[in-house]
């Protein structure tokens, strides 16, 4: 059988290979911490799980509008409005399966063969891989600490050619859980639409973000660019992985392509999972939903100092999500070689760098702290032995 050269062209996503390496060693009855994969522990808010079962003995759950379902548009625009003081017209919102499912559209809607992309080096590997497939050439542009792992106005500025037709910025990032500041992330948007080029932003974690001193969340990019393509997610902030839900935020004119573009790809996102997200945006599961975020930071400060008090360093603190990214380079071993030993003799599963490009993948491994405080202890304890082994 003949295999496209688009997919072979795919790597593999190295966090599920480590998940599977975790798995068949629990399957000889191992405890394997499982820190590799970024998966809230705690689920949905109890409210959404109330939501559908609700909707499960109602009975028929149908197609819905490829757009998803008027009052879950309805209830995410107002939700930015709320949180973030941004109006937005629910017909720019679409409702797709997943954040996962929003990238695709959004990649299939504006990509062509040979179109240049600038993305930050370290990302999310999957976001490039959707770009690539679509037949964009991909510029990695390199980052460091000093630019809290991120593009900047000054990278975009110095990568950009005749041949680039857009940007892919993640804030807050995996793997790094860093953000791009806002008067940095304005200048890029200007940059960028000065050049007459698109600009999808990933904010899938951007309500995990911290608080500034009056309490506000960190601000969208659509506070001030409208016209910025935006991906967001029901699986983290609303602690959703498996329902398989999430949105895009486009501009007026785009709506059109991507209903016909939803309708033929996977024709509407789950009922169920539309109907139980409702209830994301009661009072009481956007409190339950800030308790978590909280707790994540319990987790953070927990996780940082204990990383520091058995000598793995963090350039860049995390300022959202939760994931930590730390330097292994001080002990001799390449990212890779750390996740494995770490993997077979303590039985810690993290993500070497090699999964979020080139820039610092020998260097650099991916820590969440999506995980109880107990088994965060656990882990770092673990690393910790095997620290005191490689001296």
């Amino acid at each position: 059988m003949k295999i496209s050269q688009r997919a072979q062209s795919v790597d593999p996503f190295f966090a599920m290979e480590f998940g599977k390496r975790a798995a068949a060693l629990e399957a000889q009855g191992h405890q394997v911490i499982k820190l590799s994969l970024g998966e809230p522990d705690f689920g949905p808010p109890p409210a959404v799980l109330e939501a559908a079962r609700t909707a499960v003995e109602g009975g028929s759950l149908p197609y819905t509008a490829a757009l998803g379902i008027a009052p879950l548009r309805a209830a995410i625009a107002n939700f930015y409005l709320q949180e973030h003081g941004v109006v937005i017209d629910p017909h720019r919102i679409i409702v797709t399966a997943g954040a996962s499912a929003a990238l695709l559209l959004v990649t299939a809607a504006l990509v062509d063969q040979g179109d240049e992309v600038l993305v930050g080096d370290p990302s999310y590997p999957c976001n490039r891989q959707f770009l690539s497939s679509f037949g964009a050439n991909v510029k990695l542009v390199a980052t460091d600490a000093a630019s809290r792992f991120q593009l900047d106005a000054a990278s975009v500025r110095a990568n950009w050619t005749a041949q680039t037709q857009g940007l892919m910025i993640a804030t807050p990032s995996n793997p790094t859980g860093t953000s791009v500041p806002p008067d940095e992330l304005r200048a890029i948007c200007e940059w960028a639409r000065e050049h007459d080029a698109w600009r999808i932003v990933d904010e899938i974690y951007l309500n995990l973000g911290d608080r500034d001193a009056s309490g506000r969340p960190p601000q969208t990019v659509l506070a001030f660019d409208e016209g910025a393509i935006v991906i967001n997610s029901f699986s983290k902030y609303f602690g959703m992985t498996g329902w398989r839900l999430g949105w895009a935020v486009v501009p007026e004119a785009m709506v059109p392509t991507m209903e016909r573009l939803a309708q033929n790809y996977y024709i509407c996102a789950s009922h169920l999972s539309q109907q139980a997200a409702l209830a994301c945006f009661t009072p009481e599961s956007l409190a339950v939903c800030e308790e978590r975020r909280v707790e994540f930071g319990r987790r953070r400060a927990l996780v940082l100092e204990g990383l520091a008090g058995i000598g793995l360093p963090v350039p860049v603190p995390p300022d959202g999500s939760f994931y930590v990214y730390f330097d292994v380079s001080g002990t001799g071993l390449t990212s890779w070689q750390f996740c494995e030993r770490v993997l077979e003799e303590v039985h810690v599963a993290l993500t070497p760098g090699k999964d979020f490009g080139h820039c610092g993948a020998d260097r650099y491994v991916r820590l969440s702290y999506a995980a109880s405080e107990e088994s965060l202890s656990e882990a770092i304890r673990r690393l910790g032995v095997f620290m005191t082994r490689l001296r």
